[in-house]
């Protein structure tokens, strides 16, 4: 790649992975640009701006980001204190895009509309590591231009592109024609949203974090709002990994938040609906009703009048079409991840170690990196994906010592202790002291843990 030394390394998206990208590739001296759909850097994170994060400010700042920020004078929050996604973009991400370093190469307004190689579609072979990246950028306006790199970091993240109702993975029946009562991921019911969930009843359909933050703030809204009521539906019956393992939880707050969750349900402050594939949406009048598939057969839920999908994101795959991507053919994660983090055969919500070799694809000089390299799956935090750049980035430089010198200690859900006494549990994980090895050219492998510690996903 020498010859295409005089070109960017271009980074796709500008939230909290994509700017430790561009801080770890300035801080080895590499040439960088930074380009973000949306008029500003962290957009998706602005979208969740009112809910606060269950890992605290050390998570959650990256250590090249620091340097940045501590060069410009910047003062760093107290590392036990818990942002909201707003306090994370305003006090973090928007100074960090304007250090004197990162300002100058950050572009918003502008989305990476296809990324192909210079002369080559993806069925041709000859040279492609000796051609530059070629990208199409359009702005706000649909103008268009085209950009060459030397590569490329995606770090679109995928909270743009929300799951759809129908548990196969499609919208359901009806659900593009009730678009104007349904809504994706964490609405801001307590705040911006209000009015529209104010004393009228919701379902929520979902089994991970989002849907739990959601049925909390209906349940506080329903003490103020009188007529406000909510209804829970999962897919699937075993709730233990959105409950989680409480105090067990090494992050407390994401240990609390699925207490919180199970109380209401205790309670009977929500109705939970376990087992339930939704197929279709079926007006009722001004209200709608969910129709699924049960163990029982077809089943049709009561009316409601507002319906939240919270069934987690998948990548956009579009714009690298004409890339040759190793992905696994399940979660669209990256292959070599694929095992580790289906949540098919995993509750604990740990990954080993994993960088560079990992996150490449056979495409050279291509990787997908953050929330978007685990496809499908939930449970990625930020510091995962800081790791990931870190040695994305020393890969770049061409210091693959340092590349390869990958680690990652996340902080342990408590699920895996909470399901060791399960009969049907499933072992799976990293080894008891949280690591596993990462040898050069080889994905992290799995060793089993000294108890049983996971269960089937919910």
């Amino acid at each position: 790649m020498s010859d295409l030394g005089h070109l960017p390394i271009v980074v796709v998206g500008a939230g909290p992975v994509g700017l430790a990208a561009a801080a770890h590739l300035v801080g080895r001296g590499l040439d960088v640009k930074v380009y973000e759909a949306e008029d500003t850097v962290g957009a998706h994170v602005r979208q969740w701006g009112h809910v606060r994060l269950f890992s605290s400010w050390k998570y959650n700042v990256d250590a090249a980001a620091r340097d940045l920020l501590e060069k410009d004078g910047w003062q760093e929050p107290d590392g036990e204190g818990y942002p909201t996604g707003a306090e994370l973009v305003e006090r973090y991400l928007v100074p960090l895009s304007r250090t004197p370093e990162l300002g100058p190469v950050i572009e918003t307004g502008l989305r990476v509309a296809g990324i192909g190689r210079e002369g080559l579609d993806k069925a041709n072979s000859r040279g492609r590591a000796e051609r530059p990246f070629v990208l199409t950028l359009v702005d706000t306006a649909g103008g268009t231009r085209q950009i060459r790199a030397r590569a490329v970091i995606d770090a679109a993240g995928t909270w743009g592109t929300p799951n759809p109702l129908g548990a196969d993975g499609r919208p359901a029946a009806g659900e593009i024609d009730a678009s104007e009562a349904v809504a994706y991921g964490i609405p801001d019911v307590l705040g911006r949203d209000r009015a529209t969930y104010a004393g009228r009843t919701t379902v929520v359909v979902g089994a991970g974090h989002s849907a739990a933050n959601v049925l909390i703030d209906l349940a506080r809204l329903a003490e103020d709002a009188p007529g406000t009521a909510s209804l829970w539906v999962t897919r699937g019956s075993n709730l233990a990994r959105v409950y989680g393992g409480g105090s067990a939880d090494q992050l407390a707050e994401r240990g609390a938040l699925g207490g919180r969750l199970r109380v209401l349900v205790q309670d009977g402050r929500l109705t939970l609906v376990t087992g339930f594939a939704v197929s279709g949406v079926v007006r009722a009048g001004a209200r709608f009703q969910l129709s699924g598939e049960t163990a029982d057969g077809r089943r049709m839920l009561d009316p409601v009048d507002r319906i939240i999908v919270a069934t987690g994101q998948r990548p956009d795959l579009g714009p690298t079409r004409e890339l040759r991507l190793d992905l696994d053919p399940g979660l669209e994660s990256v292959r070599s991840l694929g095992p580790l983090i289906d949540p098919n055969l995993h509750s604990c919500g740990s990954v080993p170690p994993h960088g560079h070799r990992q996150l490449s694809h056979p495409e050279p000089g291509f990787y997908t990196v953050g929330i978007k390299s685990y496809g499908r799956a939930p449970t990625f935090l930020m510091m995962t994906g800081y790791e990931q750049v870190r040695s994305v980035a020393a890969a770049l430089a061409g210091d693959l010592i340092a590349a390869d010198d990958v680690h990652l200690t996340l902080p342990e859900t408590g699920v895996c202790t909470l399901l060791a006494d399960q009969p049907d549990a499933a072992c799976c994980g990293p080894s008891s002291d949280g690591h596993a090895a990462a040898a050069p050219g080889r994905p992290p492998t799995l060793e089993p843990r000294t108890t049983s510690c996971c269960g089937t996903a919910a």
